[in-house]
C-alpha cells in the first residue's frame, strides 16, 4: 500500500437531488427488471437472489472448474489487495464499502465531508493534486469516481471482484491494512486509531462479505467468495471454480510493536500473542514493517514529496526521522529525495525540520532487530508467509538469511517494493513474486525482464492491484491507440465472453477510463496480452499454482536436524582469554551466546566430526563480528582428504547459508582464507543439515 496523509474536519450536507433519482431508478428496476425463471437453470455461477438494483457483471459463460492433468490449478492471482481498507485509518479515509446490506446505493456513496462538491476531500486533494473538487455522487451516475487516479473512493465493490473472478482470477490476497499516524492526523474519523483493533474489524468484515455473497447463492458455503486458511482448502475451492481469498496483514505497528526514540514498545510475549491471534483470525501472510520504522525492522523509503510526508509521519509516530548509511551491497533503498511536502511539514513541532540526506547513502541504518528476528522465526513456526516488500534492504537481507538458513520457502514479494536484484533469491527459496499493477507497457517490460528467471525456476507470475491502497492505477492508453482492447473479448481460458462493465448509468472502457476499479482487472489483462503478448498472460495464468506451491511448501516445512549439534570439534587455533573460553566446541554447543574464535590471522579452520557418514546438503554459519570474507566449506569422508563443496569471496558476516548438492561426509570443515575484519574468524554456531 502507498500512503500519504493529512487533516481537516467537517461534515457536509449528504442530501442531494440525485438521491431521489437513485430511489426512482431502484423502483423502476424492480418493476421492469426480468423476473426469476424456475424453468431455466441460471448456472451455478449466477446467484439466485442478487440484490436489485445492483452492478452488472457483463461476463457470460461458465467459469472454468477443475485442475489440469497434472493436478495443477489454473488462474490468476492478485497477491496484494485491500478489500476492507475503508474500515482502517479511522473509517473515513476510503469512501464507500465493498458491500452493504442496504444495497449498492449505500455501499457506493462518497464520504459525508465530500458533499456538495468535494471541497473538503482533503486526502483526495493531497493524493491527486488540484483542489480536491469532484462530483461526490456514486450510484447511479459515477461521474467522477471510481477512477484510476482518484485514490480515496471504493474500488473493490463485491460485484467488481466477482467480475475479476469470472474473468479468470482464482486467488485474491486481502491485506488487512491501516496506519495509526495517518488516522490520528486525519480530521475525519468515526473510531479510534489502534492498529490491531482495525485489523480485527477488517478481518470480521471479510468474513461478513463471505456471508453476504453466500446468502445470494442460497446459504453458507455456496458462494464464490471463499476465505481459505490452508493451501489444500484453496486448491479445493479453485477446483470448484471459485475464488480463494487469503487474509494478510500490512500495517505499521503490528502487535503494538512501534518504537519511540528507538525504544521498543512491545516484547516477545506480545509478538507471540499477536501472531497467535492473527493466525486464529485466518491470517497466513504479513508484513512486519510498513512505511515507518518500528520495533521489528527498518523500512524501504518512499521518494519525493510523498517520502517527505511519510518521514514526517515517522517522526510524529516515533520521535525519530529516517536515518541512512552507505549500502553494504548492490541493493539499495529508494532515495528519500528533498522535495517539500508543506501540508505534512506544518505538522512538525516548532523548530523541527526534516533532515537532508547524502546522495550516496541510500540504505536504512535500521535493519531487522532482535524482536524482528523473533517475529520472523515465529511466523515460520506457524507456517505463515513473510511479505518482504517494504522492508529496507538491510532488514530484508537479514530476513533472507534466516529463511535460507532454514530452507523456508514462505517469502512473498507482492507489489514491486523489493529491490529487484533479489528476485532470484526469492525464487531460489521457493517463494513467489508479483508485480504492481502498472500500465500494460511497463508491466509487460518488467515481465519480460524476469521471464528467464521464471523459466529457470518453472514458476508463474502474479500481479498486485493494491486497490484501495492509495497508489494509483493504470491510466487509459487512449481511444486512438492503434492496438486497443476490443470489446467484447474472450477470457484467457476461452470459456467466457467479457464486455464493457456497467454499474448504474456509467459504463467503463479500459481504453478511455483506465483501470478505474476492480472490475476492470480482466480488461487490463487483455490489454497486457495485446501489448506484451500471450506469453506474459500465460505466466500470469500459472500464478495461482505457483502461489499455492509456495504456501504448501511453507506448511510442509520441517526444521532440519542439526547433525553438528554436540559433535566433536577441533580448530587450527583458538583465541585465549582468561575469563571466557573460545574453544572449537563452543560453535556446536547449541547456544548463540557462546562462540569459537581463531587467532588473528587469515588461514584458519574449524573442523566438525559428525561421528558417522551422513548426507550433507546445507551448512549454516552464524558469524560474530569477526567474519570470513573469503572462505570454503569442505567435506571429507576420512578427515584427511578434503573436497570443496561451497565457497565465497564476498562474505559479509551475519548469518550465511551454504547450499550445495547432497554429499555423504563424516567431517565438515569451515576454512577461512581472508578475514573480513582486523580480528580472526569467530562463529557463534555452525549447523550441518541433510535437507
Amino acid at each position: 500500500m502507498t500512503m500519504t496523509a493529512h487533516p481537516h474536519h467537517r461534515h457536509g450536507n449528504r442530501r442531494r437531488p440525485l438521491a431521489v433519482l437513485s430511489l426512482l431508478l431502484a423502483v423502476v428496476a424492480m418493476v421492469l427488471g426480468p423476473a426469476a425463471s424456475s424453468s431455466a437453470d441460471p448456472g451455478w455461477w449466477n446467484p439466485v437472489a442478487r440484490p436489485a438494483p445492483d452492478s452488472e457483471i457483463n461476463v457470460t459463460g461458465e467459469p472454468f472448474q477443475g485442475t489440469d492433468a497434472q493436478g495443477r490449478v489454473r488462474g490468476f492471482v492478485d497477491a496484494h489487495d485491500h478489500l476492507m481498507s475503508n474500515e482502517g485509518f479511522g473509517g473515513r479515509l476510503i469512501c464507500g464499502k465493498p458491500f452493504s446490506d442496504l444495497g449498492v446505493a449505500d455501499a457506493l456513496k462518497d464520504c459525508p465531508e465530500h458533499y456538495p462538491d468535494g471541497s473538503l476531500a482533503i486526502f483526495d486533494f493531497i493524493t491527486k493534486g488540484g483542489d480536491g473538487k469532484h462530483d461526490p455522487n456514486g450510484w447511479p451516475t459515477f461521474k467522477d469516481w471510481p477512477a484510476h487516479d482518484s485514490l480515496t473512493h471504493q474500488q473493490n465493490y463485491y460485484a467488481w471482484v466477482e467480475r475479476a473472478w469470472r474473468g479468470g482470477q482464482r486467488v485474491l490476497v486481502n491485506d488487512l491494512v491501516t496506519n495509526g499516524v495517518i488516522c490520528s492526523v486525519y480530521f475525519f474519523k468515526d473510531r479510534g486509531c489502534d492498529e490491531m483493533t482495525a485489523i480485527r474489524l477488517e478481518a470480521q468484515k471479510s468474513y461478513d462479505m463471505q456471508a453476504y455473497v453466500d446468502k445470494m447463492y442460497g446459504g453458507p458455503g455456496k458462494g464464490w467468495f471463499r476465505i481459505v486458511t490452508d493451501s489444500a482448502q484453496a486448491r479445493e475451492v479453485i477446483r470448484q471454480g471459485k475464488l480463494a481469498v487469503v487474509l494478510g496483514v500490512e500495517t505499521s505497528e503490528p502487535f503494538g510493536c512501534k518504537q519511540i526514540l528507538d525504544i521498543a514498545q512491545c516484547s516477545k510475549a506480545d509478538i507471540d500473542r499477536g501472531l497467535d491471534e492473527l493466525h486464529k483470525l485466518g491470517v497466513r501472510s504479513m508484513f512486519l514493517c510498513h512505511k515507518f520504522d518500528n520495533a521489528l525492522c527498518g523500512v524501504r523509503f518512499d521518494q519525493g514529496a510523498l517520502g517527505t510526508a511519510i518521514n514526517v509521519g515517522q517522526f510524529l509516530s516515533t520521535g525519530t526521522f529516517w536515518k541512512t548509511e552507505k549500502c553494504a551491497g548492490p541493493q539499495h533503498d529508494n532515495p528519500i529525495g528533498l522535495a517539500a511536502a508543506p501540508s505534512a511539514q506544518k505538522e512538525l513541532p516548532a523548530g523541527v525540520t526534516v533532515p537532508s540526506y547524502a546522495a550516496d547513502a541510500q540504505c536504512n541504518t535500521r535493519g531487522l532487530t532482535e524482536l524482528g528476528e523473533y517475529a520472523v522465526r515465529g511466523m515460520m513456526k506457524r507456517k505463515m508467509m513473510l511479505e518482504i516488500d517494504h522492508m529496507g534492504v538491510k532488514a530484508a537481507g537479514q530476513a533472507f538469511d534466516i529463511l535460507e538458513s532454514e530452507s523456508y520457502p514462505g517469502v512473498i514479494s507482492s507489489h514491486s517494493w523489493m529491490d529487484l536484484d533479489w528476485t532470484e533469491r526469492v525464487y531460489r527459496l521457493g517463494g513467489f513474486v508479483a508485480q504492481y499493477m502498472s500500465g500494460a507497457e511497463a508491466f509487460s517490460a518488467e515481465a519480460e525482464r524476469t521471464d528467464a528467471l521464471r523459466d529457470k525456476y518453472n514458476v508463474g507470475y502474479g500481479y498486485g492491484t493494491d486497490m484501495n491502497g492509495v497508489g494509483g492505477w493504470p491510466g487509459p492508453r487512449g481511444a486512438d491507440t492503434p492496438n486497443p482492447v476490443r470489446y467484447p473479448f474472450r477470457s484467457t481460458d476461452g470459456g467466457s465472453v467479457i464486455d464493457r462493465q456497467t454499474t448504474g448509468v456509467r459504463t467503463w472502457d479500459l481504453n478511455t477510463d483506465g483501470a478505474a476499479h476492480y472490475g476492470l482487472v480482466p480488461d487490463w489483462i487483455e490489454d497486457v496480452r495485446i501489448v506484451g503478448g500471450q506469453d506474459v498472460v500465460d505466466d500470469l495464468f500459472k500464478g495461482a499454482e505457483s502461489y499455492l506451491t509456495t504456501w504448501g511448501g511453507s506448511e510442509k516445512h520441517k526444521a532440519g536436524v542439526n547433525l553438528a549439534a554436540g559433535s566433536a570439534a577441533s580448530a587450527s587455533s583458538a583465541e585465549w582469554n582468561p575469563f571466557t573460553s573460545y574453544a572449537p566446541g563452543r560453535a556446536v554447543d547449541g547456544s548463540t551466546g557462546t562462540r569459537w574464535a581463531s587467532d588473528w590471522s587469515d588461514d584458519q579452520w574449524l573442523r566438525i566430526d559428525l561421528g558417522t557418514a551422513s548426507l550433507v546438503k546445507r551448512v549454516t554459519l552464524d558469524w560474530e563480528r569477526a567474519y570470513g570474507k573469503s572462505y570454503r566449506v569442505e567435506l571429507s569422508a576420512d578427515g584427511a582428504n578434503w573436497q570443496t563443496a561451497w565457497s565465497t569471496t564476498t562474505g559479509d558476516g551475519g548469518l550465511d547459508t551454504a547450499l550445495f548438492a547432497g554429499t555423504p561426509a563424516r567431517y565438515v570443515r569451515v576454512h577461512g582464507l581472508q578475514r573480513g575484519t582486523q580480528w580472526g574468524y569467530s562463529l557463534h554456531e555452525v549447523g550441518v543439515y541433510s535437507s
